[in-house]
């Protein structure tokens, strides 16, 4: 029986930057964190570094804001909602922020069919992934099969201004799919809003670019999925977000098979057929928040992956599928140099 933590990218920028002659390291100032349960990274480039300080604290203070606000199982206003809403309670009120949240996370299931769906956090629960002390462990038959027949989703719940109502008691959110995507957006207007307009976030493999590394693009790599190397490469540009859902980012195994932390709603079981399915949103508003939601239906979604994506007007995407074969739109295909050895079938 094993746990494994991984990230779904690699950061090569990072480990180059650091070694670039003192000219240019006086430019670059990285910080680290651990928030949502990961590993965070905060870059910038160019800026005084006084400044590139007091911005980067400013962000990495907003995280923590985040990641106390709508924690998924310690106390916060989310399991505040969680608890009026299994004990029935018409009409709860919440934040301005958790209210947008909501309509917006609620409008990106309804997109993906509810394959990503925030409202399964009981499922997430039996299946022992809420806890920051893992047990890897397997619901009996009796209690999932109560979960699945409870049917959460985000269609149940009804958000009128700052009031939200749920027809279901069931549901038990979890913003773990979309929370790093959204902070990686409140990171990016952060750092705009001070004038920084170099940088790059990396919250546990969801990454936002802004601007450039000097006259470089910033670069990053797309973690193989049963190796210790990246697949890719790519430049990210301006405002872009790349993110990817991954059977190996968080998983444990008995008896010789392999549970992710990825769970299909339908099913009320771990994901299977999928490795790993990466997206790269392209600039505008809540591409941050977008490249982690959407890399869940693509994923749970098996060979109907790229019309996912389609969904969500996402033309670059990778997906490796159960047996290690790769699959990549033609649109990111042209953006990638793989390694040696690796190669992909285009597929539109």
């Amino acid at each position: 029986m094993r746990l494994k933590h991984r990230f779904a990218l690699w950061l090569i920028a990072t480990g180059l930057a650091l070694l670039l002659a003192g000219c240019q390291r006086e430019q670059l100032h990285q910080q680290e964190s651990y928030v949502f349960g990961t590993r965070v990274e905060v870059i910038t480039w160019g800026t005084p570094e006084r400044e590139a300080r007091a911005a980067t604290a400013a962000v990495l203070q907003e995280f923590d804001r985040l990641h106390r606000a709508y924690h998924a199982w310690e106390p916060s206003e989310l399991t505040t909602l969680n608890t009026a809403i299994a004990a029935g309670t018409p009409q709860i009120p919440v934040s301005p922020e958790l209210a947008a949240m909501l309509t917006d996370a609620k409008a990106l299931a309804a997109t993906g069919d509810q394959l990503f769906n925030p409202a399964i956090g009981q499922l997430i629960a039996l299946w022992g992934f809420h806890t920051d002390t893992f047990a890897p462990a397997r619901p009996t038959p009796d209690a999932l099969a109560t979960a699945i027949k409870a049917h959460p989703s985000m269609a149940d719940l009804t958000i009128n201004g700052t009031t939200v109502s749920s027809r279901n008691r069931a549901v038990q959110l979890d913003l773990g799919g979309y929370a790093k995507g959204y902070a990686l957006d409140r990171a990016a207007a952060l750092f705009r809003q001070r004038g920084i307009h170099n940088a790059l976030i990396n919250i546990g493999g969801n990454i936002l670019a802004l601007g450039t590394k000097g006259d470089h693009p910033w670069r990053v790599g797309i973690q193989h999925p049963r190796e210790p190397r990246p697949l890719a490469s790519l430049p990210l540009r301006d405002g872009e977000a790349i993110g990817t859902s991954g059977d190996y980012q968080r998983f444990f195994e008995l008896d010789g098979t392999r549970y992710c932390h990825l769970l299909d709603p339908r099913s009320g079981m771990p994901a299977r057929g999928t490795q790993a399915v990466t997206v790269l949103v392209t600039p505008r508003p809540g591409a941050g928040t977008l490249s982690d939601a959407a890399s869940k239906p693509a994923y749970l979604g098996g060979p109907q992956w790229r019309a996912y994506t389609k969904r969500y007007g996402i033309e670059h995407a990778l997906r490796v599928d159960a047996d290690g074969r790769i699959e990549v739109s033609r649109a990111l295909r042209d953006r990638l140099q793989f390694e040696q050895g690796i190669s992909a079938t285009i597929v539109d």
